[in-house]
């Protein structure tokens, strides 16, 4: 029997588990999500006539407080993605030490059929459907695949006139005019480009590293743009169309236009020694720094012998299976995991929360300056925790938010505290 992607996900957890001392408690709530409700959205379209759209939003754990994660748009989503996607944001926000427990919604739609008015509706309808569910104290939303700013500014919106009032804080990744934080475009980015720098020499990487990017959206272009900035090379970058490559270093400001042009980078082949390559071969790409920042799954048992970085950082959910992660470990490829690696985006996601709390704004330097300490600090500690246990850092990860979700539900009591 096949298992699904939330079974193959609590691998992660019976690992980690291994490490430590648990009351029987903690597995048994972590093993399943609090609670998945499905809907139909129904909207009127431009032509007159009425569709309907699946929808989900599932609410992890709240142990540690409420549910935060993203909803994404996208036409092969399903359940068992959600839950999945929610079980990681559960782990995400404790390896950060986040007040969150781990939610995730999801509308199976392809949004680039869509209208602006279809769209802005279908957005609208999501609230509608869900504003029991979700709320500023209890399940807080964001951006994820497929979804942006404008669009958690109508979600927002929605609820505020659910509500009768105002309530900013009910959802992150707002535009900046709507009560959005400074920092929170290339936040999931910038947690990972902290994360390296910070580790570079235990990762011995070159003073001008070879980068490879698999996904040149939001975050995949953010972490180009920052690498770049300190001297390393773009050697290979890749979009749903495509992929292009230049050994020497691709023209980051070139790559950029023609993205925002055309829509792809491969608009970009043929010119000035830029070929376009397969996306699988951007995956075996001779670079130091792999960064997949795409979708699920990317990496796994039929491509994860041909790797050839030297460190892998995870930018995407979930991007390398675990038949993968055992391939890769075994070749001694560094994989920076996703529940650390693209922590920036929940962490300044955090802060928005926090900013719309106290209706106060926070300059980008302080935002800057609060992830970067942060990411370094779990960094460090995830890092060292590895080296004591001899395991991988995805294991250690785990290890380290599995202790503190233990702490939090073990405060509420254990069988052993109710039988004695």
């Amino acid at each position: 029997m096949e298992q699904s992607p939330l079974d193959l996900a609590l691998q992660r957890l019976d690992t980690a588990a291994r490490h430590l001392n648990l009351d029987g408690d903690v597995l048994e709530k972590l093993r399943y999500p609090r609670e998945t409700t499905k809907v139909r959205l129904m909207i009127r379209m431009d032509d007159g006539s009425r569709k309907s759209f699946m929808a989900w939003r599932c609410r992890y754990d709240d142990t540690r407080g409420p549910t935060k994660g993203g909803i994404r748009f996208h036409p092969d989503t399903n359940e068992a993605e959600v839950e999945t996607l929610a079980f990681w944001m559960t782990f995400k926000c404790a390896v950060m030490n986040l007040p969150y427990g781990g939610g995730k919604g999801a509308v199976r739609v392809d949004p680039h059929t869509l209208s602006k008015a279809e769209l802005e509706r279908l957005s609208r309808a999501y609230m509608q459907a869900f504003s029991r569910i979700i709320g500023p104290d209890r399940d807080i939303p964001a951006p994820d695949v497929y979804t942006n700013a404008m669009i958690m500014g109508w979600i927002a919106d929605e609820y505020s006139s659910i509500v009768g009032q105002a309530t900013p804080a009910v959802v992150t990744g707002k535009p900046i005019a709507l009560g959005g934080s400074l920092g929170r475009d290339d936040a999931t980015a910038r947690g990972g480009y902290y994360l390296v720098n910070h580790l570079a020499s235990e990762l011995r990487l070159p003073k001008q590293a070879r980068i490879a990017i698999q996904g040149f959206g939001n975050a995949g272009s953010h972490i180009a743009r920052l690498f770049a900035a300190d001297g390393h090379r773009i050697v290979a970058v890749s979009d749903s169309h495509g992929a292009i490559a230049r050994p020497s270093g691709l023209d980051l400001a070139r790559v950029v236009a023609a993205k925002a042009e055309t829509g792809s980078v491969v608009a970009l082949a043929q010119a000035d020694g830029v070929e376009q390559i397969s996306p699988d071969e951007l995956v075996d790409f001779d670079c130091d720094v792999l960064v997949p920042s795409a979708l699920e799954d990317m990496i796994h048992a039929g491509n994860a012998h041909a790797v050839k970085a030297k460190v892998i950082l995870e930018l995407a959910n979930g991007p390398i299976t675990p038949e993968a992660d055992e391939i890769l470990n075994k070749k001694g490829v560094v994989v920076l995991p996703d529940i650390l690696a693209n922590a920036g985006g929940v962490t300044v996601s955090y802060f928005e929360w926090v900013q719309n709390k106290q209706c106060y704004s926070w300059p980008l330097e302080d935002i800057h300056a609060r992830l970067a300490s942060m990411i370094e600090k779990e960094g460090r500690e995830i890092w060292n925790r590895a080296l004591e246990l001899k395991t991988s850092l995805r294991t250690a990860a785990y290890v380290h938010a599995l202790a503190r979700l233990a702490e939090a539900i073990e405060a509420h009591g254990t069988q052993q505290y109710f039988a004695s």
